[in-house]
């Protein structure tokens, strides 16, 4: 039931943390992952390392923000590789300031990111998946589609704008056979967190906030992704799957 044996899954911003961790996932549930990002160099690195592991991989260099490169991309992928069975929308992207120091061109760009790229990328596959009956959407929010911190408050929005366009996409999609669900990660050790990992009081302060008393380490996310990507989770729709330690549980 968990296998996702030779299924095509495109995962966007997947050459490091998060998304790189989930196609590590995804490869060795058997899938044929495809890895996205905007740069040449890191794809096929990404791509290398799968194979050199075994697994079936390709990739694809694709600014999500962009629908015509979105949709080169994807039927590229139905043509070369194979009907796209899943989709994990990860690309995304943090920026900081004071809510009143927000500059408004690192708001949109955000948002453009974060919760624009779903809805471009999603509605390109989805519009294949139809024909077919079939699919799984999985979207990327955060502990942020329900929580509030200082000097985030766009990536905030754009992340609780994620947990409701998941359930939206599964009021329209659910009837036509797609199941959209949504990861919301904690607090993990990534590429991007890594000063704040580094931070001493930050990081005390991760511990004691969180009921597990520690950061998430990425290869924890993996089995959330391969259990709504698989037959197990064939009556789950429009969800979201905190995966936090227990942060969102207590205050």
């Amino acid at each position: 039931m968990f296998t996702l044996q030779d299924r095509v899954v495109l995962i966007t911003g997947s050459t490091q943390g998060i998304g790189r961790s989930l196609a590590d996932a995804c490869a060795r549930a058997g899938a044929n992952v495809v890895i996205n990002a905007r740069t040449e160099d890191k794809v096929q690195a990404a791509v290398a390392e799968l194979v050199a592991g075994g697994h079936a991989a390709t990739g694809r260099v694709a600014d999500v923000t962009d629908p015509g490169q979105v949709e080169a991309m994807v039927d590229g992928i139905e043509t070369d590789v194979g009907p796209i069975a899943g989709l994990i929308n990860n690309a995304g992207i943090q920026r900081r300031a004071p809510f009143l120091e927000f500059d408004l061109e690192d708001y949109r760009d955000i948002m453009e990111l974060n919760l624009i790229s779903p809805f471009i990328v999603s509605q390109a596959v989805a519009g294949r998946m139809v024909a077919r009956g079939a699919g799984r959407i999985i979207n990327i929010g955060s502990v942020q589609s329900q929580l509030g911190r200082p000097t985030i408050a766009p990536y905030t929005a754009s992340k609780g704008g994620v947990a409701l366009l998941t359930r939206g996409m599964c009021a329209d999609l659910g009837p036509l056979g797609i199941q959209v669900n949504s990861i919301a990660p904690g607090y993990f050790k990534t590429e991007l967190t890594a000063a704040l990992v580094e931070d001493e009081e930050f990081s005390a302060w991760v511990a004691a906030r969180t009921p597990a008393g520690r950061w998430g380490d990425v290869s924890e996310l993996g089995g959330a992704a391969v259990f709504l990507l698989s037959d197990a989770a064939s009556y789950i729709n429009g969800q979201t799957l905190f995966v936090d330690g227990g942060m969102t549980s207590v205050v």
